[in-house]
């Protein structure tokens, strides 16, 4: 495990730890010497996978608290925090959420304007994605300062995409979900400076993910990513789950309000 990186026995929170980029950001501050409060929402056919998770991060000797919640629900949220705050009361120092990972991956993927009226993305779909892949972020981090499960040192991490820049085919409501979120970022990060919070948005390159696989043409997204990734490969949740424990360092708390991109420079080769 790693000394001296200011995360060891401190806590982290991720949604969407049972899969994808959560998963592997859980695992691998797990193996950072940090506990992990973990937040999914599994039916009985994917709950393997997070008590998968959850029980390497306990044989790596760390500590697991999984909620297996709508994180997007307010009330559930409550009781979620109401949950982790009585946690922490129990540390010998006053002590707060060190990491927070926002990696929901739940919204519509439909066009805008097709042909046929009924296949078009409705308002309730447009504003379930938004609050979902988006607001949520906002709502999170309020109630998280208010009662003071963060603060300084704390990091927020939200996971975007180079969606929020470019059109795909059916991304629409996701890619403004995205662009929403980035924006989001910027505002916490200027909001939460004086407090020594640190907020930053994760732009990994195409990586094969659940959530991915459910895009329209997420085949021929990969092939193109292989190809075109001047590093030879397309991005991994590895690759992004060892960014997240490197920016948490205690050194780096000065960078905030960032996109910061983790693709090998898959997002600078010309289409």
């Amino acid at each position: 495990m790693a000394e001296g990186n200011g995360l060891r026995d401190r806590w982290a929170l991720i949604l969407g730890a049972s899969s994808g980029m959560g998963a592997a950001t859980a695992l691998e501050l797990a193996s950072n010497g940090m506990h992990i409060f973990g937040v999914h929402l599994d039916l009985r056919s994917t709950l393997p996978n997070a008590q998968r998770v959850l029980a390497q991060i306990q044989d790596m000797g760390r500590e697991a608290i999984f909620f297996n919640m709508n994180a997007a629900d307010a009330r559930k949220r409550g009781q979620i925090l109401d949950a982790v705050q009585e946690r922490l009361k129990a540390e010998k120092e006053p002590a707060y959420v060190r990491v927070m990972l926002h990696s929901l991956a739940f919204g519509t993927l439909r066009p805008y304007v097709p042909d046929n009226p009924k296949e078009a993305a409705s308002q309730a779909q447009m504003e379930m994605t938004l609050d979902v892949m988006a607001h949520s972020l906002v709502y999170w981090v309020q109630e998280m300062v208010y009662r003071r499960l963060l603060g300084p040192g704390s990091r927020v991490y939200a996971m975007t995409s180079s969606g929020s820049t470019r059109v795909w085919p059916e991304y629409g409501p996701v890619g403004c979900a995205k662009a929403a979120l980035e924006y989001h970022v910027r505002h916490l990060a200027v909001e939460l400076a004086r407090r020594g919070i640190a907020v930053n948005a994760i732009r990994a390159g195409i990586t094969d993910t659940p959530a991915l696989r459910k895009i329209p043409g997420h085949e021929q997204m990969l092939a193109i990513a292989a190809q075109r990734n001047p590093s030879g490969r397309i991005t991994t949740t590895q690759d992004v789950a060892r960014l997240i424990a490197v920016l948490a360092d205690e050194r780096a708390a000065w960078m905030t309000g960032n996109v910061i991109g983790v693709d090998g420079g898959e997002e600078i080769i010309a289409h």
